[in-house]
């Protein structure tokens, strides 16, 4: 298998769930600030022209950063990070799809049509005017989270799991392009350090 990696949260999810793993793959990189992953021959890999997308030994395609993960959690040895009972299952895609609908994607979109404007205007659509509203919503999130996460360790449980990378990962993103986490969640703050003092999270 290959994946085909480059810079920014979503590659680095993949590679951290990896490395949690000790997976390790052929990775392929992608210049995505030179526009590669627009242009036809990457396109025709991925029509999204998103990353990362793993490619698979016969040479299907995956694409988007849960199901590549879910993948390889199910397809390769080792301790899954995805659970091991149906109930711990749910509860993982439960958490890591309530962190993707609620803080990464309007993490991401607040940096796009704010900071990262001057690299997306011309590739997809955006809208500079929601952009404060965006980062606002981040923050009400991070707050309901951080009552939640009184009394437990990680997101799903007592267990690190898929959605504690996937969250964490693009909170350390926002700290790099102007989001930095409220370190008055005093539960949400203990819980970052956790996961970044993991060595997966320097993969």
């Amino acid at each position: 298998m290959k994946l085909y990696n480059s810079m920014g949260p979503n590659p680095q999810v993949v590679r951290t769930f990896m490395a949690e793993r000790g997976i390790e793959l052929l990775l392929e990189e992608v210049d995505i600030m030179a526009g590669v992953n627009r242009q036809s021959e990457y396109l025709e890999i991925n029509p999204a022209g998103q990353l990362p997308a793993l490619q698979l030994d016969d040479g299907t395609m995956l694409t988007e950063i849960t199901v590549i993960c879910e993948y390889l959690d199910e397809s390769q040895p080792g301790e899954p990070l995805m659970g091991a009972t149906p109930e711990e299952r749910a509860q993982v895609r439960r958490w890591t799809r309530w962190a993707d609908l609620n803080v990464c994607e309007p993490l991401a979109n607040g940096f796009r049509f704010a900071e990262g404007l001057p690299i997306f205007q011309d590739r997809m659509r955006c809208l500079p005017e929601a952009a404060d509203g965006l980062k606002a919503c981040v923050q009400d999130k991070l707050a309901w989270l951080d009552q939640e996460m009184d009394g437990r360790d990680y997101l799903a449980g007592d267990r690190f799991t898929l959605a504690d990378i996937l969250l964490s990962a693009f909170l350390a993103f926002g700290e790099q392009v102007g989001q930095p986490l409220n370190r008055d969640l005093g539960n949400i703050s203990a819980w970052y350090d956790r996961c970044h003092a993991r060595p997966s999270a320097k993969a």
